[in-house]
């Protein structure tokens, strides 16, 4: 009997939804290693919960071969000693443009003998420091060949974080369970352990490798120091590589001895073994709370829960398409992956801290396919810290735009923490970062919106205002009259899609960033209306002036010069209308016309993970959930999410976080639409798809 009272649909089961998708493997899956972190730490685990057979998850680059059982943090990074300070003045050469000869960071690309792209001794230097530093390597002290550990089952309760590794190991009458988790809010891996064995720290050198992150060969080339905790039961572990200095704080039931130069080893006693492992920036100075591994478990719980309780949840479970189950499992665990790889003050790397590529840097192209979904799935303050980031780096970025004779801040391309361009080709050519801070604050802003929290969106707003006017500034003034009037982009300039590197020296108005330009100038011009700031007139001007993308036979080409387009590497013309709302510049008529030419006969081996996410955005936008469903899901290898989520491509990029943080924001499109949308405009039909807490994107602008 009703009660006469409309209680709206009942609430998502979001408990049920992430244990449909709970990681259980029960054999070593050399390509996916489970992970644990909290955004700011990642730890990858092998079938034993530790890394104790890491020659048993290689990670491989050219002649050289790593390991994929990463321990790093946002914080942790290493730059190797020079003779002399290299300095980006000594990487620039000048390129033609409009305004004149241009001074630009630049590399002088060159493949040796052995497959590696060399530059000079600066230009090499600079590209290879800073690069990201495994802390340690937390195994097993064990001589038990992998095969012969049996019955394996490894269980990762997404719901708490929690990896349970259960195994028989030689030795042992029954089998033996390992509980690993990383603290939510501090740097700790918590260990209890069953097995018996000792518990080995060791730790490696850093090294330049574009991909392999560890040098174990160098043991004289920095310090690992033992010592007892003062007034507690634990252990400190001083370490020192030239300028970088950490600290690792060990607490344990058993007994630590410094068993080698960079090796410390924790003895069991007579009741299974726990440890904490807290890994601190600098040398120790203050005490803090000593944490235990029930307390690292218990934490875990509660950061995990706390964590799929908020923001959004889409539910696909009343659906029996067998899509949407790979797709739900997809989102569940691309939200596990992009919250432990993502979420820190830093913008993350492509790889995130599972193990390095690029040496660990960070590319601000990417920034946006990282962590806008976030603020898409109502998680905005899980954006917040990276995009406070930006403020820090602003004074270099001002720099390199003066240079170049531009107002506003010139943000870099491939950076370390520092915010200092790397010497290339091909990055410090890109445009299309630029507009990315302006986006990601009007998705937080309108997420605090969606929210009901119109005071701490105010907050950000007036916080955001400079960098905001900033990007505007160089967004406006790069800027050139075309010469049939309005406003383009012009050389050197390389497209997202990087295909025309070669060319970057005259190429112009390439589809995507013509689009991208216009939406971001009208984004900013509204935040300086809503602030009661005046507008700069040539915001409004080169919005209101940026010309059409160029179209032959009703399809957007690329760029628009010779050669137009280039099947290969990512179809970013697709993202003027997709990622980027309707701008009044690309119908839709061409739109649809050049999804489908892109559907016909892209050269998909050739493309990258977020390039999926970005077709089905367009075909969302087009209303065409057929298109956007099997973008998502399209079966090539660069589109692969293994056991463990990760958005594999090859072997040298075995995790792509891009990949995962883009096919969450193309969900957020395809299932909560935009501001004044069609309801789920890329949804299929016969699907049941419930959600509740996504934020509509942003609409059309005219």
């Amino acid at each position: 009997m009703s009660d006469g009272h409309d209680r709206g649909p009942e609430p998502i089961d979001r408990a049920a939804v992430i244990a449909r998708h709970r990681v259980r493997l029960r054999q070593v899956e050399p390509r996916w290693p489970l992970q644990l972190g909290n955004g700011s730490l990642g730890f990858a685990a092998d079938v034993t919960g530790l890394q104790t057979y890491p020659d048993a998850y290689p990670h491989r680059y050219l002649d050289d071969v790593g390991t994929l059982l990463g321990t790093m943090t946002q914080w942790g990074w290493h730059t190797s000693p020079t003779p002399r300070s290299y300095t980006l003045a000594e990487t620039t050469r000048a390129y033609a443009t409009p305004r004149g000869p241009r001074p630009y960071v630049d590399l002088d690309r060159d493949t040796g003998p052995d497959g590696h792209v060399h530059g000079d001794e600066a230009q090499e230097w600079l590209r290879n420091n800073p690069h990201r530093l495994p802390l340690a390597r937390i195994g097993f002290a064990t001589t038990a060949p992998i095969e012969t550990l049996t019955d394996l089952d490894q269980d990762l309760d997404l719901w708490t974080g929690v990896l349970t590794s259960r195994f028989r190991a030689p030795g042992h009458a029954g089998p033996v369970a390992v509980r690993t988790a990383v603290h939510p809010d501090r740097d700790a891996i918590g260990v209890v352990s069953e097995a018996g064995w000792p518990v080995a720290l060791r730790f490696p050198y850093g090294s330049e490798s574009w991909a392999i992150a560890e040098d174990w060969t160098r043991p004289d080339a920095h310090e690992t120091r033992l010592s007892p905790l003062p007034g507690a039961t634990g252990w400190l572990i001083d370490r020192r590589l030239d300028e970088t200095r950490y600290t690792v704080r060990l607490r344990s039931n058993g007994t630590a001895t410094q068993a080698g130069p960079h090796q410390v080893v924790v003895e069991p006693g007579d009741e299974p073994l726990w440890l904490v492992v807290e890994l601190l920036p600098g040398a120790l100075t203050e005490p803090a709370d000593l944490l235990s591994a029930a307390d690292v478990l218990e934490q875990s719980a509660r950061g995990w829960a706390q964590f799929w309780g908020s923001g959004a949840a889409v539910d696909l479970g009343g659906t029996e398409d067998p899509d949407a189950h790979e797709l739900e499992r997809r989102m569940v665990l691309s939200q596990y992956l992009t919250r432990v790889n993502c979420a820190a003050s830093l913008p993350p790397s492509e790889t995130g801290l599972l193990t390095n590529s690029w040496r660990g840097k960070v590319h601000l192209e990417m920034h946006w396919w990282h962590v806008a979904h976030f603020a898409l799935w109502g998680r905005p303050e899980l954006v917040e810290p990276s995009l406070d980031w930006y403020g820090g780096i602003a004074d270099g970025a001002a720099a390199t735009a003066r240079t170049q004779g531009y107002r506003g801040v010139r943000w870099p391309k491939q950076v370390g923490p520092e915010g200092r361009e790397s010497p290339s080709d091909i990055g410090t050519f890109l445009l299309w970062q630029q507009p990315h801070p302006i986006h990601l604050a009007e998705l937080v802003v309108r997420a605090h919106r969606h929210a009901g929290r119109h005071d701490r969106a105010a907050e950000l707003q007036r916080r955001w205002a400079p960098m905001i006017a900033q990007t505007a500034d160089l967004m406006a003034d790069i800027a050139e009259p075309q010469p049939g009037g309005g406003y383009g982009l012009g050389p050197p300039l390389v497209p997202a899609q990087e295909s025309y590197g070669s060319i970057r020296d005259h190429v112009t108005n390439p589809a995507f960033e013509l689009a991208y330009w216009r939406w971001a100038l009208l984004v900013a011009a509204r935040w300086h209306r809503e602030l009661d700031l005046p507008v700069p007139q040539p915001w409004r001007e080169v919005a209101d002036g940026m010309v059409a993308p160029h179209a032959r036979e009703g399809v957007l080409t690329a760029i628009d010069v010779d050669p137009w387009t280039i099947r290969t590497d990512h179809p970013s013309m697709l993202a003027a209308h997709g990622v980027v709302p309707p701008v009044g510049l690309v119908p839709e008529s061409v739109a649809r016309a050049t999804l489908a030419d892109v559907l016909a006969d892209w050269d998909w081996p050739s493309t990258w993970g977020w390039d999926y996410p970005m077709v089905a955005m367009t075909a969302a936008r087009l209303r065409d959930p057929s298109i956007a469903v099997g973008a998502l899901l399209m079966p090539v290898a660069k589109n692969e999410h293994g056991p463990n989520g990760h958005n594999r491509q090859d072997e040298r990029l075995p995790a792509y976080l891009p990949g995962n943080g883009g096919l969450l924001a193309a969900v957020a499109l395809m299932v909560g639409g935009w501001e004044g949308g069609p309801a789920q405009p890329g949804t299929p039909a016969h699907w049941k798809a419930r959600h509740e807490g996504l934020v509509p994107a942003p609409g059309p602008l005219g």
